[in-house]
């Protein structure tokens, strides 16, 4: 690690340990994959920006790259600009000495001057170093992101650029049913399509509430039915 690494240890950031490669659903985002696998493994892009609407994956992809560096013995830290309210740009400081540096959500300091310039300030670092790989996700384009600072802009619009592509509701089946199996569950296809129409769309919710039903499932040893689901969802 670096020297800021009582300060970055102070977020208390946890990854979470299925939000993986393997866990992710690839649909049509395989080569942002194959990307993100090399900027993990130090090797590819310097800079990678990927960008989609809320819950569209992004974060589960930024876990994933710091899972892979990490399974590689390389320092990875993740970010997530979401919460910079509680902490300073300062943090920015030494992190291009690291392996892979992930930071979510960077369209959240846009128009904060002090943090545009610590990110200016921080990429440029990174370009000098050569040898970290930077990964930064948001919902926007980086000249549509809001940012005031146009030499950060100028930033942003170097290395590769990715648009997470949305899944269709079989694409989202096919992910449920992967990741159910993976926690050594079936859910079929009916129950999927079920959870579907009743739920809210988005993976994230839809991963949350397939770990709510595992975990009732093993309490109530039943397994993943339609009247089990409503039941236990209270649907």
């Amino acid at each position: 690690m670096t020297s800021r690494a009582p300060m970055q240890l102070s977020l208390a950031v946890h990854l979470p340990d299925d939000e993986t490669f393997q866990s992710y659903y690839p649909a049509g985002n395989q080569q942002l994959i194959d990307s993100l696998r090399q900027a993990a493994s130090g090797a590819g892009e310097t800079v990678t920006y990927l960008w989609g609407s809320a819950k569209s994956g992004r974060t589960h992809l930024l876990h994933a790259a710091c899972v892979h560096a990490g399974e590689q013995e390389r320092s990875a830290f993740y970010l997530p600009l979401g919460i910079h309210a509680s902490m300073s740009p300062a943090i920015l400081d030494g992190l291009e000495d690291l392996a892979l540096v992930c930071l979510d959500d960077i369209d959240a300091v846009s128009r904060h001057p002090l943090w545009e310039e610590a990110l200016f300030n921080f990429y440029n670092r990174v370009l000098e170093k050569g040898s970290c790989r930077l990964v930064v996700s948001a919902r926007a384009p980086a000249n549509q992101a809001g940012f005031l600072l146009p030499d950060l802009v100028s930033r942003l619009n170097w290395g590769i650029h990715y648009q997470l592509h949305p899944l269709t509701d079989d694409a989202k089946l096919a992910a449920l049913q992967r990741r159910a199996k993976m926690r050594g569950l079936e859910l079929e296809e009916e129950v999927g399509r079920f959870l579907l129409t009743r739920l809210a769309r988005d993976l994230r919710t839809l991963f949350e509430v397939l770990d709510r039903l595992d975990k009732a499932s093993m309490v109530a040893q039943r397994r993943l039915t339609i009247p089990f689901v409503k039941e236990t969802l209270h649907l």
